[in-house]
């Protein structure tokens, strides 16, 4: 992970509102089995105004690939909230594990720090593991539920055991003295890690003699390294054991830990503002999309004003499809379980699965993946070389067993919808081929101002199908595309699916983070197995090339993702209700809904709303996003007009409808601002 740059500030009264970019807590659930790196354009925010009015929100012309093994920096500004407020802006490398040994070395230690406090105020509990982690640490204790009073607790008596400054000494001990000793305390989850240790040698870590556990380091030199302010412990949730839901529940206790106290403010600033842009509070407020516990768990309901979006995207990925010559495809949601025998799913995939249905004394099996209709569908006739490249597309639907406690809002779900397509062509059709891909990716994804990207490309790993000619061939043709199109890109050696090398994108939202969405993928195992052919030049039978590829990943993720990046301010072209009718009184209502149906009638999203006085039914659109309010008064009622406001823009005048129409179309069509 990168470090992150953020301006130093210095202190003073003020209570401007917090708007940083980093890429902390990064989530990194895939519905594709992805990888790595990317940059994107954010909306610019007046920092001292409480109604972030919206300065720039251009939609950039072309795309940047970032070179990450040249640079491992991310530039943001931001104000603070909390009585502070940005004097002199200067840059401020917030580090990371990976950048910062004596970081990393800090959260180790307190994970063991919180262990031997948990087990100072509660004898009782057992240990387990206490790893660091991207944005701090987190320890698993054998104990009864906590509680945040409980937290204060533990972070009372881990400022105690800091303030000691106490020496972590290593120890190293044979396998039959570290068992002797694991014994002799009764920690039986210590004897399960260290039956699963293969060294001879035991390292064991003590904090001072007081406390000791098995562990390969590194820490630091004694607990006084640490800044007790600089710590916070963060939450409590439940985990299994070993990640295994038939083994006891666990309780995970979170905390992070930093350098010093300014990196900790940075820090909790930015969890302040992810917070306020989660995709699972904000689908609620604006009505957008919800997972009913009766219909159960993952599985996600979209409500009109979500579907609305969903409708947007999903006809804009056709349009762009069948520009670029795919043929889109819809295909059943579920197939006889032998064809998941044939893909290999049931071999290697089969945790990831539903329970197979018993119709009619033949196996079914709900679809994990995509890939085997579309090659039933090449398979239909007999393809001939002058038919290449033959491409489908599908906004296909799956679904896949996830455990309940790793499902998260649209982030993790159950049954998702795939922007799914495969690519059948020649060998030496492969670098053309990619470069339509990521030529088409650039061109969706700037659609939703995602402008800079990290880019993975994987070769061979050491276990592989296919021959090496075949290999060398297409890892040459995704550099070269690659190169073209002028991305730089990180190459992970040996890093590629058994069945042929990859490219993989992310994208970053407005807070930095970064996503896994694009992914293209040369395979020779699907076609071997399902023995497709074409006819070549000579008549002879040969086996084609397949291309799998996805620009969004998934329809549901991709919005929990638009839905954060914007915190919910969709731009006007994609915001599900455009413009919003206001009177001032009811008197006005007969005009209003006169102008909602014209606005209608040109397949403007509108709405009238009434009942309330008009500073709430303002105040109300405000909270509901709505990017434009038409108020009708006497005056618009005699004249045929409407008072137009602007959410970022406040008041923008008074126009004849007609006009309003036509600026709102033009906005949309060009993906502007009004």
């Amino acid at each position: 992970m990168s470090n992150v740059i953020l301006p130093s500030v210095r202190m003073a009264v003020s209570s401007s509102n917090s708007f940083l970019s980093t890429s902390l807590l990064k989530p990194s659930f895939s519905h594709f089995p992805l990888k790595r790196l990317v940059s994107i354009p954010t909306c610019l925010y007046d920092s001292n105004n409480n109604d972030k009015k919206k300065l720039s929100t251009a939609t950039p012309a072309c795309a940047i690939a970032t070179d990450s093994s040249q640079s491992h920096t991310q530039t943001a500004t931001f104000s603070l909230n909390d009585g502070t407020q940005i004097d002199k802006t200067e840059k401020l490398v917030l580090p990371t594990n990976q950048s910062s040994q004596n970081l990393l070395r800090i959260r180790h230690t307190c994970a063991h720090v919180m262990a031997m406090a948990v087990q100072k105020l509660y004898p009782d509990a057992k240990v387990t593991i206490g790893p660091w982690i991207d944005s701090g640490f987190y320890y698993d204790f054998d104990i009864e539920p906590l509680t945040d009073k409980d937290l204060k607790r533990i972070k009372k008596e881990m400022d105690r055991i800091i303030a000691r400054n106490l020496p972590l000494i290593r120890e190293e001990v044979s396998r039959d003295e570290a068992q002797r000793r694991i014994m002799a305390i009764n920690e039986p989850y210590k004897i399960e890690i260290l039956e699963s240790i293969k060294e001879d040698h035991i390292t064991i870590y003590h904090i001072g003699n007081e406390w000791w556990d098995l562990c390969a380091g590194p820490h630091v030199e004694s607990t006084g390294n640490i800044n007790r302010k600089a710590v916070e412990l963060e939450s409590v949730a439940g985990a299994y054991w070993r990640g295994d839901e038939k083994k006891p529940m666990l309780q995970r206790i979170y905390g992070t830990a930093w350098e010093n106290e300014e990196q900790l403010k940075a820090y909790l600033h930015f969890k302040e503002e992810a917070r306020r842009r989660d995709h699972r509070r904000l689908g609620q407020d604006l009505d957008l999309f919800s997972i009913q516990d009766e219909a159960g768990g993952g599985l996600v309901f979209w409500h009109p004003k979500g579907a609305i979006v969903r409708h947007i995207i999903e006809d804009s990925w056709k349009k762009i499809h069948i520009e670029r010559g795919y043929n889109l495809l819809y295909t059943p949601h579920v197939a006889k379980a032998d064809l998941w025998k044939i893909s290999g799913h049931l071999d290697f995939y089969r945790e990831n699965m539903f329970d197979q249905m018993n119709i009619e004394d033949e196996l079914y099996q709900l679809r994990p993946m995509n890939c085997p209709y579309h090659i039933l569908v090449y398979k239909r006739k007999l393809n001939s070389y002058r038919d290449f490249p033959i491409r489908v597309a599908e906004l296909g639907t799956v679904y896949r067993y996830e455990l309940s406690g790793s499902l998260h809002g649209l982030f993790r779900v159950r049954g998702f919808t795939q922007d799914d397509a495969h690519i059948f062509c020649l060998e030496d059709q492969i670098k053309d081929e990619i470069s339509g891909v990521l030529d088409l990716t650039e061109e969706i994804l700037l659609q939703f101002g995602f402008s800079k990207y990290e880019v993975n490309l994987s070769t061979r790993p050491e276990k592989a199908v296919g021959g090496d000619d075949i290999w060398e061939k297409a890892t040459s043709a995704l550099k070269d595309a690659l190169d073209d199109k002028g991305w730089s890109y990180q190459l992970d050696e040996g890093g590629g699916a058994f069945y042929g090398p990859k490219i993989d994108l992310k994208i970053e939202d407005a807070l930095g983070r970064k996503w896994q969405c694009s992914t293209i993928q040369v395979d020779f195992n699907l076609p071997q197995r399902f023995d497709i052919t074409y006819v070549d030049s000579n008549s002879e039978k040969k086996r084609p090339i397949m291309i799998h590829r996805a620009v969004l990943g998934s329809l549901e993720r991709f919005f929990g993702v638009l839905i954060e990046h914007y915190a919910g301010d969709f731009p006007l072209w994609l915001s599900p209700v455009q413009a919003r009718v206001l009177p001032v009184t009811d008197i006005q209502l007969e005009y209003c809904n006169e102008v909602t149906k014209k606005l209608k009638a040109n397949s403007i999203r509108a709405e009238v709303s009434h009942g309330e006085r008009l500073p709430k039914l303002i105040r109300n659109a405000e909270k509901q996003r709505i990017p434009l309010m038409a108020v009708v008064g006497p005056k618009e009622t005699e004249t045929q007009t409407v008072t137009v406001r602007s959410r970022f823009g406040g008041e923008l005048g008074t126009m004849t409808i007609d006009d309003f129409v036509s600026r709102i179309k033009t906005a949309t069509e060009n993906r502007t601002s009004f």
